[in-house]
């Protein structure tokens, strides 16, 4: 059975950094992609990152380009958000998800297209 597991989310202030990780098991870790999503009450479901599990290249939103950064372990079937200079737009939960790694990456920012989610992590930024 395969399970996602975020942690890492929290309060902080605005212009603050958090961490969240991912811990994926019960799958081969080198044959997905993984993404990053978030939501906002009253708003659908967005990617911010993902990687590509073909290329490694990683896709981010523009909201948050050069703010976040995703990287993965894979010794520990683990992947990371590390999320900088966080404004209040940015509260959220966030998801991680897995998708195949042979999925077309024209797909990659389309939820529908991932197989397994976390069960979120709540971030909070206070202005």
């Amino acid at each position: 059975q395969v399970h996602l597991v975020e942690s890492g989310g929290g309060l902080v202030q605005a212009g603050g950094a958090l961490r969240l990780s991912c811990a994926a098991s019960g799958l081969t870790f080198s044959n997905y992609g993984m993404g990053w999503f978030r939501q906002a009450p009253g708003k659908e479901r967005e990617l911010v990152v993902a990687i590509s599990g073909i290329s490694g290249n990683t896709y981010n939103a523009d909201s948050v380009k050069g703010r976040f950064t995703m990287s993965r372990e894979y010794a520990k079937n683990t992947v990371y958000l590390q999320m900088t200079s966080l404004k209040p737009e940015d509260t959220a939960v966030y998801y991680c998800a897995a998708r195949s790694r042979t999925a077309s990456v024209t797909s990659i920012a389309l939820p529908q297209s991932y197989n397994y989610w976390g069960q979120g992590t709540q971030v909070t930024v206070s202005s």
